[in-house]
């Protein structure tokens, strides 16, 4: 089982799972997602997509967080069957900032809807039904750090639109995550819709970063998603 809580300051996700359930939904995400060449102008978003599984196959080797949850085996039905086995599995877990994880969320809807019509994949397709699964845990999560109402226009705006993100300039996701890195966890708290809204929104802002990244690739004769801007990360992010 996957679980996705906010983390303590509302800086971002924490995804945790165990060892099989993570290579499931990577091997799942990798599928659906197709190779490099396979949705050149899904490019920037699938790269986003698997900057994500990245952290999560570093997190199965035990380069994030170790916590150990309950398996449901008791005192009782270890009498029982006459064994000796720990009460507790390892989950393995690892964060990502609020805006990255719901931009991963917003356009895996793409790759889904692609896998389906190029591969004539069935509405029970396995790897889908993973990739909805985990989708809905961050929707979840989502709903509980914000408003009713702002929820439900989020979901308006996401069912509305269709591509969500063809030839996104998926630079402006790290102009996100840093400005939202810079709020208080109240701003946070306050402002978390509009993060997500404004993925879906192709704002004043966006434009004019996508113009200009668009003037970059157009110089350089480079694909638009590997154009890149000066943004610095902190080294360390309180979560």
């Amino acid at each position: 089982m996957i679980s996705i809580q906010s983390t303590e300051q509302l800086t971002g996700v924490r995804i945790s799972a165990d060892y099989w359930d993570l290579d499931e939904l990577i091997n799942a995400i990798y599928k659906v997602t197709g190779d490099e060449n396979k949705y050149y102008d899904y490019q920037g978003p699938r790269l986003r997509i698997l900057s994500v599984c990245y952290k999560l196959r570093h997190a199965m080797l035990g380069e994030h967080h170790l916590e150990f949850v309950s398996n449901g085996l008791n005192k009782s039905v270890l009498t029982q069957h006459e064994l000796i086995f720990p009460n507790k599995n390892v989950y393995f877990s690892t964060e990502i900032l609020w805006p990255e994880i719901i931009f991963s969320a917003i356009a895996l809807n793409d790759f889904i809807e692609l896998h389906q019509k190029l591969n004539n994949a069935s509405i029970w397709n396995h790897e889908i039904a993973i990739i909805r699964k985990f989708q809905a845990a961050i929707a979840e999560c989502l709903e509980q750090e914000v408003s009713d109402e702002d929820y439900v226009v989020f979901l308006r705006m996401l069912h509305a639109k269709n591509p969500l993100t063809f030839r996104f300039a998926t630079q402006y996701v790290d102009v996100l995550n840093l400005e939202y890195i810079e709020l208080s966890k109240e701003e946070r708290q306050a402002h978390l819709a509009a993060f997500a809204v404004r993925l879906m929104v192709e704002d004043h802002e966006y434009v004019a970063l996508k113009s200009h990244l668009m003037e970059a690739a157009m110089a350089t004769k480079q694909a638009l998603h590997d154009i890149q801007i000066q943004l610095n990360y902190p080294e360390e992010i309180l979560w």
